[in-house]
């Protein structure tokens, strides 16, 4: 089975379709995948619920699709850096369903395990709560969250091979590795790819199973989210 797409349009032709949930991996700018992003933006689909830590900045990830209103609801834990975000939500044009860092992290993890709720003691008095299950546990409250099962994953890698056995580069694996195990589908993005086999054992961060399609892009921009300068006294 060949999973390797010309394009990032390509992969994602026949099965983003509106309204679905996507789960989108990286950490603010870290490991997003730029191509495939580009890519959902430019195929026009709307009405998408998108699971990501956060949303890009301005023009810029997931940004991009905020600015042409194709997301309606976005699950999140970090929003801080996206004004168009921020003025959606406030104006209540956005649905945001806040998620601390760490249950969102399991809330995928547990729904690539097929498990489909766990608990836990984040959350349990504030408004993560609201609406949602509690139950006593030795004498603590505890929070039921639903697990997540995305219809498609959107991940970026560093290394691919044919079989889509994936390595990731450092800390852009972030949650990459996460959102293709929940995914029904999972697409990535990768700089390069290699023969099967050319990828020892001991580096594969994540095994080709879960890795249904995959698309070159070479050259990504990794766009600095924040560049912060010290100036240097005497200098």
């Amino acid at each position: 089975m060949n999973k390797i797409y010309p394009s990032a349009a390509e992969a994602l032709r026949g099965i983003v379709k509106d309204g679905q949930m996507l789960a989108v991996g990286g950490f603010g700018l870290c490991g997003i995948p730029e191509a495939l992003i580009q890519a959902l933006h430019d195929s026009g689909v709307k009405n998408l619920t998108c699971i990501s830590n956060n949303a890009g900045v301005d023009g810029f990830g997931l940004g991009k699709l905020l600015e042409t209103r194709q997301i309606k609801k976005m699950i999140s834990s970090y929003v801080g850096e996206n004004k168009e975000f921020e003025r959606q939500y406030l104006a209540k044009e956005l649905e945001l369903e806040f998620t601390p860092q760490g249950t969102l992290a399991e809330k995928l993890r547990a729904g690539g395990a097929g498990i489909p709720a766990f608990f836990t003691k984040t959350g349990v008095g504030t408004v993560v709560a609201e609406g949602k299950e509690t139950r006593e546990f030795d004498g603590h409250t505890y929070l039921m969250e639903r697990s997540l099962v995305p219809d498609v994953a959107l991940v970026k890698a560093a290394v691919a091979d044919t079989s889509g056995n994936l390595r990731f580069n450092l800390t852009a694996r972030n949650f990459n590795p996460a959102c293709a195990m929940a995914g029904k589908i999972c697409v990535v993005e990768v700089e390069k790819i290699v023969e099967l086999g050319e990828l020892a054992p001991d580096d594969v961060h994540l095994p080709g199973i879960y890795v249904h399609r995959i698309v070159l892009n070479a050259h990504p921009e990794k766009r600095i989210e924040k560049r912060t300068l010290t100036e240097t006294k005497g200098a």
